[in-house]
């Protein structure tokens, strides 16, 4: 019984996955949460409404009022009442009418009103699914604070085969039960966490890069927010930020930036986790005009940047905590473990670019982490978002042993 107490909202829109919704019911009240559902018109052509009501043990609300009695469905007492809002499936109708603001049913003026933390786990075909415009409204929805489940990849109602179906319900719960196991665990814990590449310039139009998007470092910095910390997330120039009430974003360009945003703000931090891609040299000279072409070949001279990780190996203190990423090509387990040493880690998180779905410009990881103990635990491959839940787990572990 995870969930006794709980009152939890469950929206269904008009999906074929809609079929999933009555499993998904079933486990939460088996775990002892009181469930409430609201159907958009179109979800009663999927799954009927009785259905969920006895499954449920509680009418379900489709309309504003009872055409028969006049009885007012209040969207603003659902939206008091309950602790957690929950709509699976979302489709892409419904995540595009909550990222603008359309109210024109009980399940979005619900949404609207709500106070509680929401939940949205979209189901669509996987060119819907893909679609920019369908991307950009999630992105959105994560902006203003609302939980993505990811969707899943497998066979659709189409016949096609790709990423669009809703993660199935026994997930979900998995997902909720964690929601409010985990939801404030680090109220009152600062982290700094670095993220995506450096631009080390050349002149004033070239640089020395390399291809992170941030999308590991942004993943990290969002799933703590969510548990209550207050983020300091200092970026290179990526694509895109996460947005998040718990989290200062500090923009940075190159290197030597970085390392004095970062020196400047861990000593009052509990934790440092850096994801950064920095770049581990700089010109020595930065043409002040650009560089016209001059013969048939140009001669660079670089330097090593300052290594952050190792400044703030040298600067934390015994009540902090320091994870660091390795990027290997070679001998991946031995210079990891020659890093976390030689700059005073806790934990290294190793990448190997050998390893398929892992990486720059990926949306998936393949990790192993190190800990100070000696002990090693690799993952399967994994979305960048579920890597950050396992990192974020790990940390809490590491905090609460000391």
């Amino acid at each position: 019984m995870r969930l006794k107490g709980k009152h939890i909202l469950l929206g269904v829109t008009g999906s074929i996955a809609a079929y999933k919704a009555a499993t998904l019911v079933r486990l939460l009240v088996k775990e002892g949460a009181e469930v409430k559902v609201l159907m958009t018109p179109l979800a009663k052509e999927f799954i009927t409404p009785l259905t969920l009501a006895t499954l449920s043990k509680n009418p379900i609300l489709v309309d504003f009022f009872n055409p028969e009695n006049g009885d007012w469905n209040s969207h603003v007492d659902l939206g008091l009442w309950s602790d957690l809002y929950v709509i699976a499936p979302a489709s892409a109708n419904t995540i595009a009418k909550m990222a603008t603001g359309v109210a024109d049913n009980l399940l979005l003026t619900t949404y609207l009103s709500a106070r509680c933390p929401v939940m949205v786990a979209p189901a669509m075909d996987l060119d819907m699914y893909n679609h920019p415009t369908t991307q950009a409204n999630l992105k959105t929805l994560v902006s203003f604070g609302n939980i993505v489940i990811e969707a899943a990849t497998g066979e659709l109602a189409s016949g096609l085969s790709g990423k669009g179906r809703m993660e199935e319900p026994e997930n979900i719960l998995e997902r909720i039960v964690s929601f409010f196991l985990t939801g404030n665990r680090f109220a009152g814990t600062r982290v700094l966490v670095t993220s995506g590449p450096t631009h080390e310039h050349i002149d004033p139009v070239r640089f020395i890069g390399n291809q992170s998007s941030g999308k590991m470092g942004n993943a990290i910095a969002l799933e703590l927010a969510r548990q209550g910390a207050q983020v300091h997330l200092i970026s290179g120039p990526v694509a895109s930020y996460p947005s998040h009430p718990n989290i200062e974003i500090h923009k940075v360009v190159s290197a030597s930036q970085m390392f004095e945003m970062s020196t400047s703000v861990f000593p009052g931090c509990h934790l440092g986790i850096l994801a950064a891609a920095v770049a581990d040299f700089t010109p020595e000279n930065v043409a002040a005009e650009k560089i016209k072409r001059q013969g048939v070949e140009l001669v660079l001279k670089l330097k090593p940047t300052q290594d952050i990780a190792a400044r703030l190996g040298e600067l934390k203190k015994p009540n902090q905590l320091l994870v660091g990423f390795a990027l290997e090509t070679t001998n991946e387990l031995e210079n990891a473990k020659g890093k976390l040493e030689r700059k005073n880690l806790d934990m290294i998180v190793l990448n190997s670019m050998n390893d398929p779905g892992a990486g720059f410009g990926v949306d998936t990881n393949k990790v192993t982490f190190i800990k100070r103990d000696g002990s090693v635990l690799p993952f399967d491959v994994k979305s960048k978002e579920k890597v950050a839940v396992d990192i974020v787990d790990a940390v809490y572990e590491m905090l609460q042993s000391r």
